[in-house]
């Protein structure tokens, strides 16, 4: 697999074909990066997770340390199933389906791509998606 240099202060635009070779290398970098970024905070968790065997005499101290334990864990576990969307997001690029938002087929705006790279739907889909989900909540 090649990779076509981009400036460091590329950004994608709306003057240029949408998802075109610099686009998709400008996202998949982005998303490998992210990716690289949790694995790394992963690594890091699980290094200060084992080497944390404080034996707490103050219930209060290991109370405390077990809720933080548990809230870093719980975190990881929010990772984890990013990763995956990270890694669908990078097979979407793959075969030519990512930017493309999921239930019209429209382009996903690039601004929206950007700050969430793992987006399957365009703005207004999601936004009704997210009012159906309240709908059918509230019922």
């Amino acid at each position: 697999m090649w990779s076509k240099v981009l400036e460091d202060d590329y950004r994608p635009s709306d003057d240029e074909m949408f998802m075109s070779e610099r686009h998709r290398e400008y996202f998949r970098r982005k998303l490998i990066a992210w990716k690289e970024e949790i694995l790394r905070e992963s690594r890091d968790t699980l290094v200060a997770l084992q080497s944390e065997n404080e034996n707490h005499p103050d219930f209060a101290d290991r109370a405390s340390s077990e809720t933080d334990r548990s809230i870093e864990l719980r975190a990881r576990d929010r990772q984890r199933k990013l990763i995956s969307k990270i890694d669908a997001a990078l097979s979407r690029l793959d075969d030519g389906t990512y930017g493309y938002c999921e239930e019209t087929g429209d382009p996903i705006a690039l601004r929206r791509l950007d700050a969430r790279p793992i987006a399957t739907l365009s703005v207004e889909a999601q936004e009704r998606h997210e009012k159906r989900e309240r709908i059918y909540r509230d019922d």
